[in-house]
């Protein structure tokens, strides 16, 4: 079932840290908790995800937000690794379609690494090598976020999206514990819980919302 926002937030899968000591949502009681989720392989997650939560973090952690990063995979998996990830983090450099993007845009610093130093801890998703078919559930926990009046649809559509779906979920290798739990459309997105631990948003790839939703989560306090 996927989570719903308004609820308790469950915990997010993580495998392993690879900067910064390890957490998770209940474990930040007090705290509101921005996840930023995003993959090694993505452009648009170091031109303008990244650089926002940095800004959030220094903004706004004196006040009792944490920040946290997660690489997670939903493909490209031998490009979104955890290797790639702690390649970033020990040397600054980026690889792939993001390297690409920042040297199109003379973002890079000496020609491979990421100009920003990531301040927070940063996390790998927890991967699980897929060795079945998708099931039913499994399915429809990715259908109804996106359709929500799926259910209310022509049969013939609906049979239509659910062969879709399956062939889709048929050519992933792993499947990323947060990533599906959460129900995340792409990279980058966006988590924000609550001091006491409910899920107040999530969002995919817009990032210009989420100081003021956290401004407002602050004057609630």
């Amino acid at each position: 079932m996927s989570v719903v926002v308004g609820q308790r937030s469950p915990n997010f899968g993580v495998s392993e840290w690879v900067q910064g000591l390890p957490t998770n949502f209940d474990q930040e009681n007090d705290h509101i908790v921005l996840l930023e989720v995003f993959q090694v392989n993505c452009p648009g997650c170091f031109m303008y995800a990244i650089p926002d939560a940095i800004r959030i973090y220094e903004k706004y952690s004196g006040d009792g937000v944490r920040v946290l990063g997660l690489a997670t995979a939903f493909e490209d998996f031998d490009k979104n690794t955890i290797e790639n990830l702690r390649l970033l983090v020990e040397t600054g450099e980026v690889i792939g379609e993001t390297r690409k993007m920042l040297a199109a845009y003379n973002q890079l610093k000496d020609g491979s690494k990421y100009p920003y130093k990531i301040p927070f801890p940063l996390g790998m998703d927890n991967l699980v090598r897929v060795e079945e078919g998708p099931g039913h559930d499994q399915i429809m926990s990715f259908i109804y976020p996106q359709i929500p009046d799926f259910e209310s649809r022509p049969q013939e559509y609906k049979d239509q999206i659910i062969q879709r779906v399956r062939d889709y979920l048929k050519t992933k290798e792993y499947s990323a514990e947060t990533f599906e739990k959460f129900s995340l459309r792409g990279t980058p997105s966006s988590i924000i819980v609550d001091r006491r631990g409910i899920l107040r948003h999530v969002s995919f790839g817009q990032t210009n919302q989420l100081e003021g939703i956290i401004q407002q989560m602050l004057a609630e306090d």
